[in-house]
C-alpha cells in the first residue's frame, strides 16, 4: 500500500498534468491560464490600434513509439506581423493516419471552444486550421470530410492545406 506522501505526490503530479503548459515561440512560459492570457493579449493589441485575427491549429509527428502534438494559437496583426502561443503534448497511443488527423483537429477545437467567447466579445475573427491535404492523392485526405464537418459543425471557420498555415507551418515547425 502506498504511503500518504506517495499518494499526495501522485495527486500533485496528476493535477499538474491537467493544467496545459503554454509558451511563447521564444520559449518563455505563459504565466496565466491561457484564457486570461489571450484576453490580455487581445486588450493590449486592440489598445495599440491593431485589428487581430486568430488562427488555431495542431500538427503531430510520430517519433518512435511516441506521437508529439503541437497546438498553436497564432495572433495576426492586420498588416503588422504576428506571434503565437504553443502547447505540446506527447502520447504513446498508436493512431492510424486518419485517427491522428482527427485528434489534431480535436485538440484545435478544444482550445478554440475554450476561447471563442472572447473572440466574439472582442470581435476577433478566428479560424481553425487542419493539417489535412485537400488533394486526394495524400493519405491525410482520408480525414478531410470528417474534420471539415467537425470544425464547421462547431461554428468555426475552417481552413485546410495549403491555406492552413497555423497547423501546416507554425505547429509543424514546433514538432519537427
Amino acid at each position: 500500500m502506498p504511503s500518504f506522501s506517495e499518494i499526495k505526490q501522485t495527486s500533485v503530479n496528476d493535477q499538474n498534468k491537467s493544467i496545459p503548459f503554454w509558451r511563447r515561440f521564444n520559449g518563455d512560459p505563459v504565466l496565466f491560464p491561457i484564457k486570461e492570457e489571450v484576453e490580455q493579449v487581445i486588450q493590449r493589441e486592440t489598445d495599440k490600434g491593431f485589428r487581430l485575427k486568430v488562427c488555431i491549429g495542431t500538427d503531430s509527428q510520430v517519433k518512435g513509439v511516441e506521437t508529439e502534438f503541437a497546438t498553436v494559437i497564432v495572433f495576426l496583426r492586420e498588416g503588422r506581423g504576428g506571434f503565437m502561443f504553443i502547447h505540446n503534448e506527447k502520447s504513446i497511443q498508436q493512431y492510424s493516419i486518419k485517427e491522428r488527423m482527427l485528434v489534431e483537429v480535436s485538440k484545435s477545437i478544444e482550445i478554440a471552444y475554450e476561447l471563442c467567447d472572447l473572440f466574439t466579445l472582442y470581435d476577433v475573427d478566428m479560424e481553425v486550421h487542419a493539417d489535412i491535404n485537400t488533394n486526394p492523392g495524400f493519405k491525410s485526405n482520408e480525414a478531410l470530410r470528417e474534420a471539415m464537418g467537425y470544425i464547421l459543425g462547431m461554428g468555426f471557420a475552417f481552413k485546410a492545406k495549403p491555406e492552413a498555415f497555423a497547423s501546416s507551418s507554425c505547429a509543424n515547425k514546433v514538432v519537427n
